[in-house]
């Protein structure tokens, strides 16, 4: 499995900005997927992720209402659509996926797997 994150950028707070994880691998549809950031000097924090029907999804409640994950499983992406974006959302954010945590959400990162190499969001103020 090979994970490649795309769609970083500069953005002015408030602004929008649509993170896309593209899926190399068998089975993308048995793969939870989900979001994780990290700030500089901070330690890797969960965002969100989906299940691997994209029926469940679940939000920290730092992004909960600002942004959303989705997933196209025909094309084997994993989208964040990133709204109302603040100065504290600036980070490098990954993919990740687990084969095991398909149907049930996890939001702890040493469950899932595979991981994308990131790409750098930040939101001036």
């Amino acid at each position: 499995v090979q994970l490649q994150a795309s769609g970083g950028g500069l953005v002015q707070a408030g602004g929008s900005l649509t993170l896309s994880c593209a899926f190399s691998g068998r089975a993308f549809n048995s793969y939870g997927m989900g979001w994780f950031r990290q700030a500089p000097g901070k330690e890797r924090e969960f965002v969100a992720t989906i299940t691997g029907s994209g029926g469940t999804t679940l939000e920290a409640d730092s992004v909960k209402g600002r942004f959303t994950i989705s997933r196209d499983n025909a094309r084997n992406t994993v989208a964040l659509r990133m709204d109302s974006l603040r100065s504290d959302d600036t980070a490098v954010y990954y993919c990740s996926a687990s084969n095991a945590y398909s149907a049930r959400l996890t939001s702890l990162a040493e469950r899932y797997r595979y991981w994308g190499q990131g790409t750098q969001v930040t939101v001036s103020s």
